[in-house]
């Protein structure tokens, strides 16, 4: 967490000093010239591969984002997945973090070889404005979230504001192609990994079992998501993690999700969970439950074990209850023995497990016109 604050200072300093990228800014209708050039840009980048491909389906992928280069790998891998599934498709990545964006450009981390890595994302106005410039005849917006939270609720905004044309009046699209994709329900909004909890909640739960049983059977594996505050639990989505602990539990009850911002189900309430149940001592494997392994898998979760890092830096003796003490060094205080499990040098993301990929994926062939999708989220409007 700590990184991630710090990361928030930054972004603000890169939109002062960076004026390629304006996600920092807001919408206006007056918009800057370089705000004008970013969509030009998309546009003859989407004209270009739909040219090429002669394609008129898009797939967008949404991501919250990233500055790592195995998290941009695993998101090149999805791209890949994507694509065999929808041969017919052009599909396309964007990230809705501005944080992200920023300082994906400029380079933050480096790769295994140590070589500063630097990709160029966008936002999904971006994105969409391109897509629809270039007048794909169908549009899937697929959310790669892991819950319907407040994140997944900026990305049914986007599309929404992308549909009723709300983006600078400079760079309006076709109000009859948009028109046209809403009279023939010809844009779709694919949910988030543990949209259902009746269907994706066990499914998930059984994949992540198929992958982990030998780990359960040896001590704890704890699975640690996001969450958020209780100002931002957005569809009330944060009970999806304590039901996803509940259908792990059923089949072994050696599995514990715990979050980074959940109220009441912190490091520390997983601790006490397992307590509760007399687990006070064993092995404790530790997975990101994530989409992707960034900052939070890296630093909050694996602080300490991974080669390179300072032990001293995930660790404050003098407040252990603290968002700055990694899980892998709380338990480890704790009497328990951590364990990493990592790929290569990192560790995973659920993007990176095929058979949780599969979910997402099943969910774009699934996915609802957008405003079905919209309504059943928002049943009052």
């Amino acid at each position: 967490m700590k990184k991630i604050k710090s990361l928030i200072f930054a972004a603000v300093a890169v939109c002062l000093t960076a004026p390629v990228f304006t996600s920092c800014s807001s919408d206006t209708t007056d918009a800057p010239d370089n705000l004008i050039s970013e969509y030009s840009y998309n546009d003859n980048l989407v004209a270009a591969q739909k040219a090429k491909s002669k394609k008129d389906v898009a797939v967008l992928l949404v991501a919250f984002g990233s500055t790592w280069n195995n998290a941009f790998l695993a998101f090149d891998k999805t791209k890949a997945a994507y694509e065999a599934a929808f041969p017919n498709a052009d599909v396309y990545v964007c990230f809705s973090s501005d944080i992200c964006i920023n300082r994906a450009s400029i380079g933050e981390n480096k790769d295994d070889n140590g070589n500063i890595v630097k990709r160029d994302y966008y936002e999904p106005r971006y994105l969409l404005h391109a897509i629809g410039a270039a007048k794909y005849s169908k549009i899937y917006v697929q959310s790669l979230q892991v819950i319907p939270g407040e994140e997944f609720a900026a990305v049914v905004a986007s599309v929404k504001k992308f549909m009723n044309n709300g983006y600078i009046s400079s760079a309006h699209l076709d109000d009859e192609y948009l028109a046209k994709l809403e009279a023939d329900e010809a844009i779709y909004l694919g949910m988030p990994l543990l949209s259902d909890p009746e269907k994706d909640v066990p499914e998930v739960a059984k994949q992540l079992n198929a992958l982990y049983a030998s780990e359960a059977q040896q001590g704890v594996v704890a699975f640690m998501g996001h969450g958020n505050p209780d100002n931002y639990d957005t569809f009330k989505a944060n009970v999806r993690y304590t039901q996803l602990e509940e259908a792990l539990q059923k089949l072994n009850p050696s599995y514990y999700v715990g979050t980074v911002d959940m109220p009441d189900n912190y490091k520390q309430d997983v601790l006490a969970r397992m307590q509760e149940k007399g687990i006070n001592s064993g092995k404790v494997s530790l997975h990101a439950l994530m989409s992707i392994a960034g900052d939070h898998a890296h630093n909050d979760m694996a602080g300490g074990a991974l080669e390179g890092q300072d032990e001293d830096e995930y660790w404050k003796p003098m407040a252990p209850e603290s968002e700055d003490v990694s899980w892998y060094e709380f338990f480890k205080h704790a009497g328990y023995e951590p364990i990493v499990p990592i790929s290569g040098k990192h560790p995973q993301g659920l993007l990176e497990l095929p058979g949780v990929l599969n979910v997402w994926i099943q969910h774009t062939k699934n996915a609802l016109f957008l405003e079905d999708a919209y309504h059943s989220m928002y049943p009052e409007e």
